[in-house]
Order: C-alpha cells, then structure tokens, then sequence
C-alpha cells in the first residue's frame, strides 16, 4: 500500500466532522476515530509494517515495544507480529487485583523500548506512558505515532526528551482547521 491508498484508507474509515471534545478538553470540528482504523484488518497490518520499518532503521537496539491502554494496544500488537518483538501494555492506572500492575509483560531493567501510539493532539497520555517505562528503568528509544494532529504534541513529547516520529499528520490527510 502507497502513501496516498494508506492517507484515503484512514479518511475513508476514521475521519469524522461534527463538534468533538478531545482528550485534552479542547474542542474540534473533526474527530480522528482511531478504533475506526485500528479495527480494519488491511489498515492495522499496514501500520504495523510501516512501524516496523521505522524500528529497523534505529541505531539503538530495541528490546521491547509498549503500547497504551486502549488504542496503543492493537497498533503494538500488529508491530509485533511484523517484527517479532516481545510487548509491553501500558495501564492509565494500576488495578487493584490479580498482580497489581500498571505494564504488563516481561522485561529486564534497562531495556530499549519503542512506544507505538495512534493519534496525538497534545501528547499528554503518551507522556504519561513514556514516564511509567522510564520509573521501571527503562529506556524509551522513540515514540511513534500514527497521526499527529499538529496541535502541540511534537512539542510536548520532544521538550520532555523522547523522540517522535508521526507517520502522518492531519496536513498529510488533508485537515484544514
């Protein structure tokens, strides 16, 4: 699949125009609805090749992928099936049975970790991700995203100290504000 099949797959599927209250409180007039593509066979296997191609092309060794609770969880998931890299799911918050985690998965202190992440208007539940792998002793490599809403995100994650990188971004899909 080309750039321009992959842009018109995710608009087809998930972009919505209405009146949306995102994650961060802010309102919208579209609404990327990452469950729409993440729950499309073709579309998800082709993003997790594309994340696969961009952690083959990291310098640093990778050891592990993490994804989110609830979109990052496919999206790393698909990743994982094209590069065989073990997994990491991330909880917004630790449950109080069973073993009590809030990341799921085997790891070893100091692993390179890559978070997988779908949209991101702010950033702010990517940062929160990135800093409970970091509190494990874990070393957060890149964080990629499939969309990047251009409203801050870029900015958050990278002033935090992670690197970012966005497949596409709502000027790629042809989103005008």
């Amino acid at each position: 699949m080309d750039d321009a099949q992959l842009i018109n797959r995710i608009r087809e599927a998930a972009l919505l125009h209405g009146s949306f209250t995102l994650r961060s409180g802010r309102t919208s007039h579209y609404y990327l609805d990452k469950y729409l593509f993440e729950t499309d066979p073709v579309i998800l296997a082709e993003l997790g090749r594309r994340f696969a191609a961009s952690i083959g092309s990291l310098p640093a060794s990778v050891d592990r992928l993490a994804g989110a609770e609830l979109g990052g969880i496919p999206l790393v998931t698909a990743t994982s099936l094209a590069t065989g890299l073990p997994t990491l799911l991330v909880r917004n918050q630790k449950k109080d049975y069973g073993t009590a985690q809030q990341v799921e998965g085997k790891f070893q202190p100091g692993e390179g970790v890559v978070i997988v992440e779908d949209v991101v208007t702010t950033g702010g539940q990517t940062l929160e991700a990135a800093r409970q792998l970091e509190s494990l002793d874990l070393r957060v490599l890149r964080i990629l995203i499939v969309i990047d809403r251009e409203e801050g995100a870029r900015e958050n994650i990278e002033g935090a100290g992670f690197q970012m990188e966005a497949l596409l971004t709502k000027h790629d899909l042809g989103i005008e504000e």
